[in-house]
Formats: C-alpha cells, sequence, structure tokens
C-alpha cells in the first residue's frame, strides 16, 4: 500500500488502535486521546471517519475494533515504521532513542519499491531497534518467545528482547544505564507495596530500580 492511500492522521489512527489492542486487549477512545495527545472529542470524530471508511467497528462503551482492513493497513504501517527505524540506526548511525520521532513522519511517504529495497538491503529483518517484530510484505510476524520483565521471580534473570516505549527520554535513560537488546538481566526483588523492580546487568552487583510500567514494557526471553 502507498503511504499516500490514506491521511497521515488515518494512518497514525489505525497503527495506534492495533498496537492498543495488542498491549490493552481494546483500544477505547479515551485511551486512544491519551496516547495520541488529543482531546477525546477529536478521536471520537476521527473514529466515526474510520468507520465509514471500513477501518474500525465502533462500538459505544466498547472501544475500537479493527476491521480485516484495517488490520492489513495498520501492519502495512508499523512494516514501515520498523523498517524504516531499523534502516536508520543500521545504516545512518541512528541511536535507538532518536527513530521514532523521525520513522513518524517517513513512514507516510516512502514508495513500495523504496521500502521492498530498504528491507532487502537490510536483510529483511524480523525485528526493528526496539525489538518489536517487523511484519513481512504479507502481515506475517515472527513472535519471540518472552515475558514481561515485571513477571520474573526473583533470582531469575533474562535476555532483555524487546522494548515497548517510544518514549525517547525512557529509552535514553535505559541505555545510559547499560541497558540494550540482549542484555542479560536478573530479577532481584521488588519494593514493597506495588513499588519499583530491583534489577542488575550480568553478573554486575549495581542494583537498578525501574518503575512498574517500565518493568511491564521490558521483555525478556528467561533462562532456564
Amino acid at each position: 500500500m502507498e503511504g499516500g492511500a490514506h491521511s497521515a492522521a488515518v494512518d497514525d489512527y489505525v497503527k495506534a488502535v492495533y498496537k492498543l489492542v495488542e498491549s490493552e486487549g481494546t483500544a477505547t477512545t479515551s485511551r486512544l486521546a491519551l496516547r495520541l495527545g488529543l482531546s477525546a472529542s477529536s478521536v471520537s470524530g476521527m473514529a466515526r471517519k474510520l468507520a465509514d471508511l471500513g477501518l474500525v467497528e465502533h462500538r459505544p462503551y466498547a472501544g475500537l475494533t479493527l476491521t480485516e482492513a484495517g488490520r492489513r493497513h495498520a501492519l502495512a504501517m508499523l512494516r514501515r515504521h520498523r523498517l524504516l527505524e531499523t534502516f536508520l540506526v543500521q545504516e545512518l548511525g541512528y541511536g535507538w532513542d532518536e527513530v521514532h520521532d523521525e520513522a513518524e513522519v517517513l513512514e507516510h511517504y516512502v514508495s513500495e519499491t523504496l521500502l521492498s529495497r530498504i528491507d532487502a538491503r537490510l536483510g529483511h529483518p524480523e525485528v526493528d531497534p526496539h525489538g518489536d517484530p517487523i511484519p513481512d510484505a504479507d502481515g506475517r510476524t515472527v513472535e519471540q518467545d518472552a515475558r514481561a520483565l515485571s513477571t520474573l521471580e526473583a533470582g531469575r534473570g533474562g535476555r532483555l528482547v524487546r522494548v515497548d516505549d517510544d518514549d525517547p527520554a525512557v529509552l535514553r535513560h535505559l541505555k545510559e544505564r547499560g541497558f540494550g537488546l540482549g542484555s542479560e538481566v536478573l530479577m532481584r526483588g521488588r519494593h514493597p507495596f506495588g513499588g519499583s523492580f530491583v534489577v542488575s546487568l550480568g553478573r554486575d552487583d549495581e542494583e537498578h530500580l525501574l518503575g512498574p510500567e517500565l518493568a511491564a514494557a521490558m521483555w525478556v526471553t528467561p533462562r532456564e
């Protein structure tokens, strides 16, 4: 699908619906408004437009669900975004905390021909610099056997394979503390009453505190 087939706003909404349903199981207008930084009334108006375009089904108080056409479009946009992020990191030397906003702009305008050549140049990668799966041209992804860091028991460890966060400040925070894809992370415990998780990297005894939301957004392949 060419980048200009729908407006950039439609592209962003459909992608946001997909990611919310993937992570939370539902995409309400209030959660969409929060994710996109828009008013609830603006999101409600766009929801009606998306329904008219046949991209979503919108039931009051039940949230939005993607139609098959909407799901295909969302996967196509995610493919664009994640391939561009990977290209920026591997070919142009960007850091993983620098690529999201650049890809957000470029994804709406790159042609399918250029996207295919980028994919081939990169060797058809399966994940982007944050570990998110990259859909292939048919919308298929390879899922990793991973679990949220926040679910590890104390004393268990694993290899960091994905970070579900687009916030550059969060990614920069992790990078400055030595976290990156492939890092070995050990769960040491958690502060009481729903407090921060305490982890360390590799054989390092230094402890790092991770808030519950961040720990839930970090995915690891547990060690046996």
